[in-house]
């Protein structure tokens, strides 16, 4: 599903594998390679990248809107934080980090207004791992109140397709 496309303002993407930031300016021909699990990945001057769906816009496409509402308490709700979590995708399937069980641990610093995300990848040597750190802390950063996103990969216990929640499971055509 190869399509050209230009870039309707300045659009913020991630570098596939190393998931660092890149700015894609304003009026630039990129190549959409694939969309899957809302985000899109993109080459622009030769240069793979990641664009949030929630940014889709830039690029003409239909933005993914991740609406969290204020509560008035100045404090972060860590419902939120666990459903913007729900909003990513694996890369490389289309479920959620979540119901992968991927997302180990979830710590709300209230005075510092961040969240430490203690996360595992499906493979220790996925290379995917840095844009998956980079979609989690995006995606986080919207909730509201939150400052800082710190991400941990930690690989104690590993990963096993036991942790997927059993819709997953089916989705991935794993449960019998």
């Amino acid at each position: 599903m190869q399509k050209m496309v230009v870039t309707q303002r300045a659009c913020p993407a991630r570098r596939v594998p190393s998931g660092d930031p890149v700015s894609i300016p304003e009026g630039q021909f990129i190549t959409i390679n694939q969309s899957l699990g809302g985000n899109y990945t993109v080459t622009w001057q030769g240069n793979m990248l990641r664009i949030d769906g929630t940014d889709a816009e830039a690029i003409g496409q239909q933005p993914e809107v991740l609406n969290f509402e204020d509560l008035g308490t100045g404090g972060i709700s860590e419902e939120q934080v666990w459903q913007a979590l729900d909003t990513i995708y694996d890369p490389e399937i289309p479920i959620s980090l979540v119901s992968l069980g991927l997302v180990y641990k979830v710590t709300v610093d209230q005075d510092s207004k961040s969240v430490l995300i203690d996360m595992t990848l499906t493979a220790p040597g996925c290379g995917m791992g840095p844009v998956l750190v980079g979609d989690v802390k995006y995606r986080v950063a919207k909730v509201p109140n939150v400052e800082t996103v710190k991400v941990e990969l930690v690989f104690d216990p590993p990963w096993s397709r036991e942790m997927m929640s059993e819709e997953a499971q089916l989705e991935a055509g794993l449960f019998f």
